[in-house]
């Protein structure tokens, strides 16, 4: 059995991933558990709460109706059904569809409706449980339809329920000894340049931190070194994080709103700053344009940007929302090469040239030398061609760290 659910936190507590931890627990006596998937959808949702994360658990059982009670009766107990926008969904699937996987994929990239969902759920007779409006049913059907072609995983430590709301306590020095010592195999644990830790959240939920990777050992060797209030129970979850599976390679002229692209295209006007510290330009292919930002939260990102130039050959990486791209990560695949002109050398006494007179060309009278045009000399554009991305406390948890790829055209955030 595959049980998948979504959306039942809020802005103001609770996690998802929490009461997969608590299920886990719960289901302990009835079902051999896999390790979880924490499935991340198209970041854009404005019905989101943090980072859109639904869950999917894969399990085995001789006992399918105690199992399918315990998951709706702990949905019941943790979701927050005061709120307008939690509208918990969950399905119960042995065998996935190919629909359903093509539905993950959408739930991913693109928006979604909530009669879609049903459609699919209603097609194949999938078992299943919504409320309120049942949003939540969206999630839940990505989650288990989720093909984790690439994947990293989390270590979520959550905290004591009398400590949820209070400020936390953890000892910024043991998480930069962590980061120091399993980084790269770890990541966005801190943000160096930034010189901020950004492995905890900031809201009222049940997450004390969590730990990203694709080393498992390493994961748990930072955990087990970061000093912090008591841990009331952790979780280890495979998860599309740190993937890109987000994104969709488009022409600017299809590109839509509410999704995340990676667009080519040359830049048609200078970046320049607005206020909040927004830098914006615009990018063009046969096809339109679109204006890219990389808005203040993406501090030293920014400093990247503010160098490129009219005519300069860039792959965009990111979100349209209000007509603009959100950038992400920037590919600068060429450098558009500019110059200034001066008088020539004279090859004689290595002097410059003086004007012959207008449209004479130049000529140096102690030598009798002539040229006919200025020379040029190519600007330094203090730039290299490649890959550049926001820093860790601008990233997006579904978005592709480029340590995970490193090479010669790449460059990390740190």
């Amino acid at each position: 059995m595959i049980i998948g659910f979504d959306d039942t936190d809020s802005r103001n507590g609770m996690c998802t991933t929490y009461l997969a931890a608590v299920l886990i627990g719960r289901l302990e006596r009835y079902a051999d558990v896999d390790i979880p998937l924490l499935i991340r959808l198209n970041p854009t949702i404005k019905y989101k709460t943090r980072g859109n994360a639904a869950i999917a658990l894969n399990l085995k059982t001789s006992n399918p109706e105690e199992v399918k009670e315990i998951t709706i009766q702990a949905i019941e107990e943790f979701s927050e059904f005061e709120e307008e926008n939690t509208n918990p969904g969950v399905v119960f699937v042995d065998k996935v569809p190919e629909e359903v996987r093509l539905f993950s994929k959408r739930a991913m990239r693109t928006t979604l409706c909530i009669d879609e969902a049903r459609d699919v759920i209603s097609k194949y007779g999938i078992d299943h449980k919504g409320y309120k409006n049942q949003r939540g049913l969206i999630g839940a059907l990505g989650a288990v339809g989720a093909t984790l072609d690439d994947y990293t995983y989390e270590l979520i430590a959550y905290r004591h329920k009398n400590r949820w709301g209070l400020s936390r306590e953890i000892d910024e020095e043991s998480v930069w000894e962590a980061d120091s010592l399993t980084y790269p195999l770890t990541w966005d644990t801190v943000d160096v340049i930034n010189k901020s830790i950004v492995f905890a959240p900031n809201s009222k939920c049940p997450v004390l931190f969590g730990i990203r990777g694709e080393d498992e050992s390493a994961i748990y060797r930072a955990f087990e070194m970061i000093k912090s209030e008591p841990v009331e129970r952790s979780m280890l979850f495979k998860t599309n994080q740190g993937t890109d599976s987000h994104l969709i390679h488009s022409v600017i002229g299809e590109a839509i709103e509410g999704s995340s692209y990676v667009l080519e295209g040359t830049i048609t006007d200078d970046p320049h700053t607005i206020e909040g510290g927004h830098v914006i330009f615009r990018i063009s292919d046969d096809s339109g344009s679109f204006d890219c930002a990389a808005y203040e939260p993406t501090k030293n990102f920014r400093e990247i940007v503010r160098k490129l130039r009219e005519g300069d050959r860039i792959v965009a990486y990111g979100s349209v929302k209000s007509g603009t791209v959100n950038l992400e990560k920037i590919d600068i695949e060429r450098l558009d090469e500019r110059a200034r002109f001066i008088n020539p050398k004279c090859p004689g006494c290595n002097k410059s040239m003086k004007s012959a007179g207008k449209g004479q060309g130049y000529r140096c009278k102690r030598c009798n030398t002539h040229a006919d045009e200025k020379e040029a000399i190519l600007i330094s554009r203090d730039l290299l061609p490649g890959l550049y991305e926001v820093p860790p406390v601008a990233r997006r948890h579904i978005s592709k760290p480029l340590i995970r790829g490193a090479n010669e055209r790449v460059h990390p955030s740190r």
